[in-house]
């Protein structure tokens, strides 16, 4: 190492950071913090330019000492506004992030997509993989998600109905997805229904308990799709059916009737039932008549399509179908189901592999192949389930 060199540079060095701003004492440790890291660099990795090598060190470390230095006055002024030291409370900041992240301003998708990434730990490819979009396009829609509520105050108020909806839409990701999410999400609406004195939130609550208690009748150990028909209801969770219906009920005596109590209220009938042939039809339809007065929502219509053929016959659910687009998710599925109660082995066969390939998830695919299979090769009659009420 050439210490003379060094030396005949360390004057210039410490002019240019001067000249750039920098008092002389700042200047001339960020000029020494350089000198040191030449001595280590230099003798295997000698540069080019000395004096610009040194320039480019020294003022980096002067700007990380300054960048430090304020984040020290920041942090020392937060201290002298602080009450008096004591022990750390322990804090549950997840709901708050949920309040953040389902910002009014932002798509449902744009706040489910941000809330999986920010708080469910979910990659931008396991989001996109959700959502049947390329990961750029996720990515990009997380990235704008993220710059919408940049500005916004981690202590403001969120909207409720906002965080109701995403917590909704988390909870099912969780319960048909590869991440499983479905109990986080029922952690935090009991959180949020300690917080909140309101029968939606109860509602939601309900809902996710009464779906949750199936949730390991829904699938074989191949991981193929059991519909709700075919579901060994001995195995439902009666704690979280009874506790979901105890919820509910005390939500529909306050004669606030939400989305999610209506919802709620058609799940307990079909967990109240012993048998699938013992459902109330004629009241899961009733009960879809509020949905679509609250909602007015196509997959409500489809839902009741089905409901409608369970109680009145195939051909009345297919007339409540025919007032639907077709472009509807699963239409084809509950048509398929339709036409196959109705005898037409055919129709229903094709519409099965219609459905199989507009299927969201590839379990969904599978079952819905395996239905169309079934009828193609002419086999034993094995009841389809019901598409939209697994």
């Amino acid at each position: 190492m050439n210490e003379a060199l060094l030396g005949s540079l360390t004057p210039g060095v410490l002019g240019v950071l001067v000249r750039r701003g920098a008092d002389f004492a700042a200047a001339e440790d960020a000029v020494q913090d350089a000198l040191v890291e030449a001595v280590r660099v230099w003798p295997v990795d000698p540069p080019r330019d000395a004096k610009g090598w040194l320039v480019t060190v020294a003022w980096r470390r002067f700007l990380d000492a300054t960048r430090a230095d304020a984040a020290r006055r920041r942090r020392e002024h937060l201290v002298d506004e602080e009450s008096d030291p004591g022990p750390a409370p322990e804090v549950d900041d997840t709901l708050q992030l949920y309040f953040l992240c389902a910002h009014p301003s932002l798509t449902p998708s744009s706040a489910v997509a941000l809330t999986l990434r920010a708080v469910g730990g979910l990659t931008s490819r396991q989001i996109a993989e959700a959502y049947l979009v390329p990961e750029a396009t996720m990515a990009q829609r997380i990235s704008r998600a993220k710059r919408t509520v940049s500005g916004v105050r981690f202590d403001q108020p969120g909207d409720v109905a906002t965080v109701l909806r995403v917590l909704y839409l988390v909870f099912n990701e969780g319960y048909s997805g590869d991440v499983d999410l479905a109990a986080e999400a029922i952690r935090l609406t009991r959180q949020l229904a300690a917080a909140i004195d309101h029968p939606e939130v109860a509602g939601l609550l309900a809902l996710m308990l009464l779906h949750h208690a199936r949730r390991p009748t829904r699938t074989r150990p191949d991981g193929s799709l059991v519909p709700l028909a075919e579901q060994d209801r001995a195995r439902w969770d009666t704690a979280s059916i009874a506790e979901g219906v105890e919820i509910l009920q005390a939500a529909l005596v306050r004669d606030r009737l939400g989305e999610f109590q209506a919802q709620a209220a058609v799940a307990a009938l079909h967990a109240d039932a012993p048998t699938a042939g013992e459902t109330d039809w004629v009241q899961v339809i009733e009960w879809y008549d509020e949905l679509v007065r609250l909602t007015d929502s196509p997959i409500v219509r489809l839902n009741r399509a089905v409901a409608v053929g369970e109680a009145d016959g195939p051909r009345a659910g297919l007339a409540a179908l025919a007032a639907l687009d077709d472009s509807v998710p699963r239409h084809a599925a509950v048509s398929a189901h339709l036409h196959e109660r109705d005898g037409d082995l055919p129709t229903a066969a094709r519409l099965y592999a219609e459905a199989a390939r507009k299927a969201p998830n590839l379990a969904e695919r599978d079952h819905l192949m395996r239905q169309a299979a079934r009828l193609n090769t002419g086999s034993a009659r094995v009841g389809p389930g019901r598409p939209g009420l697994a």
